[in-house]
């Protein structure tokens, strides 16, 4: 055990030495942006491949776990202008995000979070952390329970419903309004209002865009946090949040009468 946690502490000293020099040769707007997208890369761009490549490389595990049956499956179209739509949305989101950085840049202000040589401590990242997951999801609740408004939900979030059996890219399949003040939005703002460190803000980031695509990925995984958004891609009107506790106040977490098409 002793062996262990020296080994856990070496790497942290190593990876808390990179860190400073990371700090001390970029820029804070460059080291945000640069690790904000190399973020959503590796937590939500390769997931989503691999997802979608299950039905290739492993096939009987794909059959055992994919919620939907194949004719409900979308189409090789359907993908293709899913990840066109992802791809836009990604390069919409990051050009916004340069921008705001460079503004901000211009105003005098170096970041939206905090960028210092020094690791976050375990008790703020974790504190942080939880507060930022109960502040999401009532920002991603009632901005997503709003998008099921009929007027809003046929000019926007009908966008999204196409995938009745989704994939898991299409958890950023949306309409360019959804994808800033829905998906957006709700995991960027709780950490800049905390004044959380970038690498807290990641690692919440990380965990988000891994949660969303895995709950839109098809399959079986994680406690049936998949088939719970899938049934609301399926039946619309249910299952709201990310991680069930407003919908379980509001009873949302239930099926109820269909009232969007």
């Amino acid at each position: 055990m002793s062996a262990a946690l020296d080994y856990v502490d070496e790497r942290l000293d190593t990876f808390a030495a990179l860190w400073a020099a990371v700090v001390a040769t970029w820029s804070p707007q460059k080291i945000e942006f640069v690790g904000t997208l190399l973020t959503q890369v590796v937590s939500f761009w390769i997931p989503s491949i691999i997802y979608l490549c299950l039905d290739y490389i492993m096939p009987s595990f794909s059959e055992r776990h994919k919620i939907q049956p194949a004719p409900k499956q979308p189409t090789r179209q359907d993908i293709v202008r899913c990840f066109v739509v992802v791809t836009q949305n990604q390069l919409l989101s990051s050009v916004l995000h340069a921008t705001l950085l460079l503004v901000s840049s211009q105003a005098g202000s170096s970041s939206s979070y905090r960028i210092e040589a020094s690791l976050p401590g375990a008790g703020e990242l974790i504190r942080d952390f939880v507060i930022c997951l109960l502040l999401r999801e009532t920002l991603f609740y009632y901005s997503h329970r709003l998008l099921h408004v009929p007027s809003l939900y046929r000019r926007i979030h009908k966008k999204h419903h196409k995938f009745t059996a989704p994939i898991a890219l299409a958890a950023q399949y949306a309409h360019p309004v959804e994808q800033i003040f829905a998906n957006a939005l709700p995991i960027s703002l709780p950490p800049q209002l905390l004044r959380s460190h970038v690498l807290t803000f990641w690692v919440f980031l990380a965990w988000e865009l891994f949660n969303t695509a895995t709950v839109h990925s098809g399959y079986d995984f994680f406690h049936n946090k998949a088939k719970d958004h899938d049934l609301h891609h399926e039946k619309f009107n249910l299952n709201y949040g990310s991680i069930g506790l407003l919908d379980s106040i509001h009873g949302t977490n239930k099926l109820g009468k269909r009232h969007s098409d």
